[in-house]
């Protein structure tokens, strides 16, 4: 890649003069160690100016595929384009591509100034045209004031922005994150996960982001890729993806879930009747992949799940009336602004309901006690995968 001097590079925080930059096209990626697949054909797009977050549990391939993109691990078979160029055997240095690693690697011994100039000496700028390049970028991220310190004179918000600073200083079109608020404190992960979204709308650049953090995701993304063993299992918007699982993995890892394992019982003018569990569900559902017998499993978010007090256990389940079971509260999990409620079903079946700390309704639950659980049918989800 051809080193670009300041005059022909817009500074950091210019308006970017291709939307279209940065489209990261993955067609069959595959990634192996010593027999074990790591990555099992993936295919993906990312346009260019996006914010994609990799999302998924420790092992699941996401950051060894944010390590192929970065150049900093090979690819086996696939092929990963860049704005339309195969990248699978450019070197790291040459890509147009900066990583913001979890740890942040800045070096100790040099000032912030100096860590952030450091891409643009490996890359040959003149030191005249690194330094005005590096202040810009320091000033972007309202830096300038640190920039003689050492890392180790800095906080943990601080040193992730020095980092930040140091991979776009070089102009990149896409910028990897590896897991970029998992040494900081819960305050400034909250924090931190506002400023990254917009410093990346200010600057209209493809971000790459790697959480195993569900909150984190749903907070910063446009688009979630959830990930496990090495596979996609379901890319779509945030509300998507956490209101219309596309599988059993993806509604277990997406937050509070209560899934059912049952069978369809009866199919009816776009409902199915869902028995399982000691639950009877009924969901608002076409026929299309569907049918009476079939086993399959059933979710429903715990925010969905209403509550009050029960006089009595009464059954378990009202074959006149779906969507609905009495329970007992075993725990009463109080989280500031929302209180959640640990129930058990009589053949210990758990479920959860999870509402607003505003709703004062659960003031008059009891731990121990029975508690009428109900929720809408339009609330119920069915996984055939």
């Amino acid at each position: 890649m051809a080193v670009m001097t300041q005059e022909q590079t817009p500074a950091v925080g210019s308006a970017a003069p291709d939307r279209g930059k940065g489209t990261v096209v993955l067609r069959g990626v595959t990634k192996r160690f010593e027999g074990t697949t790591a990555v099992d054909h993936v295919d993906l797009t990312v346009p260019g100016g996006s914010y994609v977050v990799l999302l998924g549990p420790s092992g699941c391939g996401k950051t060894t595929l944010l390590r192929m993109l970065g150049g900093h691990a090979t690819i086996d078979e696939g092929e990963f384009l860049l704005d339309g160029v195969r990248t699978n055997d450019i070197p790291p240095a040459r890509r147009d591509i900066s990583t913001v690693f979890q740890h942040y690697g800045l070096f100790p011994h040099k000032s912030v100034r100096d860590n952030v100039e450091f891409g643009l000496k490996m890359r040959g700028l003149p030191r005249d045209a690194r330094r005005r390049r590096a202040d810009d970028a320091l000033e972007f991220l309202d830096l300038t004031p640190m920039a003689d310190r050492r890392p180790s004179q800095l906080s943990g918000g601080q040193q992730q922005r020095v980092a930040l600073a140091r991979a776009l200083v070089t102009e990149p079109t896409v910028l990897l994150l590896d897991e970029p608020l998992g040494d900081l404190d819960r305050l400034l992960q909250l924090r931190m996960r506002v400023e990254l979204r917009a410093l990346q709308r200010r600057l209209r650049i493809t971000f790459i982001h790697v959480t195993h953090n569900q909150e984190e995701a749903l907070a910063i993304a446009d688009q979630i890729v959830v990930m496990q063993d090495g596979r996609i299992q379901q890319v779509g918007r945030p509300r998507d993806v956490y209101r219309r699982p596309a599988n059993l993995f993806t509604s277990g890892f997406m937050g509070d879930n209560n899934v059912v394992a049952g069978q369809v019982s009866a199919i009816d003018d776009g409902h199915v009747r869902v028995e399982g569990d000691g639950l009877t569900l009924l969901a608002r559902h076409d026929a299309t992949g569907v049918a009476v017998g079939q086993n399959l499993h059933a979710s429903v978010r715990a925010s969905c799940v209403s509550a009050e007090p029960a006089i009595g256990s009464g059954d378990t389940t009202s074959p006149e009336r779906p969507n609905q079971v009495t329970a007992t509260l075993i725990f009463l999990e109080y989280l500031g602004d929302i209180v959640k409620l640990h129930c058990r079903l009589p053949n210990g079946q758990a479920i959860v309901a999870k509402r607003a700390e505003t709703d004062r309704t659960w003031d008059s639950l009891v731990e121990g006690e029975p508690v009428r659980l109900e929720w809408k049918t339009e609330d119920v989800q069915l996984l055939l995968a």
